[in-house]
């Protein structure tokens, strides 16, 4: 009995030695392996060119003043709704008022001077005209003539003095009394201040320029996202495209607009070069406020219930070719590096769909027969995570080889990347 016992206790213990063995062959240390698929389907493709902006209001004025002083009075601050033409601050006015009362005295100065060269000139017409009389009768010399003549010309001249004297002090007085006004300041549009730069008592110098006391916006609910387009990618960007992007402040919101300009002045920033582009967006619910920074998406173009592959299979390369493929990719890298302290703004196709519309047809692999068939394609647009299949021997459904999974004979899918002591796929370039 103990013998029989113990005999199937041997056959148990090999039985699980050999399952042991056999799990260790065919999972950890064996050699098999299986192709990680996924089918081809039908689906929308959308091609976008990204890139980021900053909101703006379509309107922004800059008020600021135009003469020297100290603020004694705010009308208006932050988020205040003003009308055109409203005061908003007012500077000290006493230095001002007092040039006016100088300029005005002037004025007055100089008009009593004119007054008293027309009585000059007329005594003086009286003098020369008498003179000139007695000098027919010969009854006055010629020098006496002379100078009753010199004393009308020089009055004469004198009175023209005294008309530019006037005119002076008149400009000079309008001239401070423009100033006077300068002092009280007003919006020049309806709007709303969404900057205020100064405080009671501050002292402000516009002597070489304006300074900026207020930033009024004309309309927030009308505004526009500035952004730099690459070069690469402004040929896909035109005016009246539709535009989609997201803010910071409402990430799962996205909000709508349309290319408004594309200007053609290029800015160039270490050998990078970019387009401005301006997008009109409606603000009527007040959400987006200036300077937020946007996310765009410029819509380049759409397809609808078209054949698609992911993009991982466009990236596999078998085994055998890796190689090849790894040497042909460093090449490739090698080529279109980017210069020194070079950068890019803009990404088209969600990251990937600039390399698709570079290299159109492409070598994908299909397991048929559990083995890896290669198959030539003509790829159309790309979103960045599948790719439109436009020609080739490909249908729905088709298992399309993304990578290989080793020791998971059988096994059809990604493996999950987390998860411990599972065999990780290999085969990408």
């Amino acid at each position: 009995m103990n013998r029989k016992r113990f005999v199937i206790i041997v056959i148990v213990l090999l039985l699980i030695a050999g399952a042991g063995f056999g799990y260790w062959r065919m999972g950890a240390g064996g050699k098999e392996s299986s192709y990680t698929t996924v089918p081809v389907s039908r689906g929308n493709v959308t091609q976008v060119v990204s890139s980021t902006g900053t909101l703006q209001a379509v309107v922004t004025v800059l008020v600021g003043s135009q003469v020297s002083g100290t603020i004694v009075k705010l009308n208006a601050d932050f988020n205040t709704r003003v009308k055109k033409d409203q005061v908003v601050a007012e500077l000290d006015q006493a230095k001002f008022s007092a040039r006016l009362d100088e300029t005005r005295a002037n004025l007055r100065a100089a008009e009593a001077g004119l007054a008293k060269s027309k009585v000059a000139l007329e005594d003086a017409s009286r003098t020369f005209a008498r003179n000139k009389e007695l000098m027919q009768r010969e009854l006055l010399s010629q020098s006496e003539l002379d100078a009753a003549q010199t004393a009308y010309d020089a009055a004469r001249s004198q009175l023209n003095v005294s008309q530019a004297q006037v005119g002076q002090a008149q400009a000079s007085m309008n001239q401070a009394s423009i100033d006077l006004g300068y002092t009280v300041i007003r919006s020049p549009v309806d709007g709303i201040v969404i900057s205020r730069n100064v405080d009671v008592g501050q002292t402000v110098a516009a002597s070489l320029s304006a300074p900026t006391l207020f930033t009024i916006a004309n309309d927030l609910t009308k505004m526009e996202v500035h952004t730099s387009v690459d070069e690469a990618d402004v040929g896909n960007v035109s005016e009246g495209q539709d535009v989609t992007f997201t803010v910071d402040a409402f990430p799962a919101r996205r909000f709508r607009g349309k290319v408004f300009q594309v200007r053609n002045a290029p800015t160039i920033v270490q050998n990078v070069v970019t387009y401005d582009a301006v997008v009109r967006i409606d603000n009527k619910e007040l959400l987006l406020k200036p300077g937020m920074t946007a996310n765009v998406q410029f819509l380049v173009s759409q397809k609808e219930e078209v054949l698609t592959i992911p993009n991982m299979a466009i990236r596999f390369k078998p085994p055998e070719e890796k190689n090849e493929a790894q040497e042909l990719l460093r090449q490739e890298q090698s080529r279109t590096a980017p210069r020194p302290g070079a950068r890019r703004t803009s990404r088209s196709g969600g990251g990937g769909g600039a390399e698709v519309r570079r290299v159109r047809q492409v070598r994908i692999y299909v397991l048929r027969d559990a083995k890896a068939q290669p198959l030539d394609v003509q790829l159309g647009i790309s979103d960045g995570s599948k790719t439109e299949v436009v020609s080739g021997e490909l249908k729905e459904n088709d298992p399309v080889i993304i990578g290989i999974t080793s020791g998971a004979a059988g096994q059809s899918g990604v493996a999950n990347p987390f998860q411990a002591n599972q065999p990780r796929p290999f085969g990408f370039r």
